[in-house]
């Protein structure tokens, strides 16, 4: 969809420079043509250039026929915002390849992944994005291998934006990666912290869940922004504090952990620790990206 627009601008962009010849270097044929590629500046651009459009329209002159073809693509002319929004079981696991073959394409797509990290829609299974110790379908006896870092592994790519958010934990900084997301023209990932009713929760208080898992450091706010990059400045961003919770407390607090606990009361401990352990190395990665060592 995103390729099948890009083209049909393609060729309007070339119509309208087209037109600006014929009506002398037109200021609005030129102000659309500067802002076609910027979503609040070519609302402003496309509005009087249709209007500058259907006054000439038909009136006889020698741009009658591209004006026509102008306006029957009007639906081009303002910037569209394209999103795909899907889960973890589809980002980190069955559908990564696709989803590794969009970013790493360059394109203007903007990729909103809810982390519930289980298959939610499946009926619960663990997924690639199951942190240790969790218990979920295929992984009864708690997860024994570290969750992927799906951000940074699209980070590496160097010219994607990447944000990881919690919208309980920090709407500004939620609103805030949306924004750049949207406004970065390249390829961008957001992934949000999704709780989930597998992880056997009470969901009228999932914004505070979010927030909780923040405050422990289960879950970590970063945006990483490859225009800072260009500008010579950090690219990385580490937006949540240092960890305030406890971590344990937290997880006990959700089924999916708090099971493995009352069945297998040795094997939680090894993992619990385990994916504590993994959360303190992930957040010292990212501090040494951030330079808060």
């Amino acid at each position: 969809m995103q390729l099948a627009y890009k083209a049909r601008r393609a060729t309007l962009k070339e119509k309208i420079e087209k037109l600006a010849a014929l009506w002398k270097d037109n200021k609005v044929c030129l102000d659309w043509i500067k802002n076609m590629d910027d979503a609040e500046g070519s609302k402003s651009a496309s509005a009087a250039l249709i209007a500058a459009m259907e006054g000439c329209n038909h009136c006889g002159c020698e741009c009658d026929k591209l004006v026509e073809e102008i306006l029957a693509e009007k639906d081009c002319l303002v910037k569209k915002s394209f999103w795909i929004i899907g889960g973890d079981g589809w980002a980190y696991d069955i559908g990564y390849g696709g989803l590794d073959h969009v970013l790493a394409s360059g394109e203007d797509v903007n990729v909103l992944v809810l982390d519930t990290e289980v298959y939610s829609n499946t009926g619960g299974q663990a997924s690639k994005s199951t942190p240790i110790g969790a218990v979920a379908k295929f992984a009864s006896s708690g997860k024994r291998v570290k969750k992927k870092d799906l951000g940074m592994i699209a980070a590496s790519y160097g010219y994607v934006y990447v944000a990881q958010c919690s919208m309980g934990a920090d709407k500004n900084q939620l609103v805030k990666a949306l924004k750049e997301a949207e406004s970065y023209h390249g390829p961008s990932l957001i992934i949000c912290y999704a709780p989930c009713i597998n992880h056997g929760i009470n969901m009228t208080k999932s914004q505070a869940e979010q927030k909780s898992a923040v405050d422990c450091g289960y879950w970590h706010l970063y945006r990483y922004n490859p225009e800072l990059a260009d500008k010579g400045e950090n690219p990385f961003s580490l937006d949540s504090k240092d960890p305030t919770g406890d971590y344990q407390s937290f997880i006990l607090g959700e089924t999916r952990y708090a099971s493995l606990k009352k069945t297998q009361p040795e094997v939680a401990e090894e993992l619990f620790k385990k994916t504590e352990e993994s959360s303190k190395q992930r957040l010292e990665g990212y501090k040494k990206m951030a330079g808060r060592e």
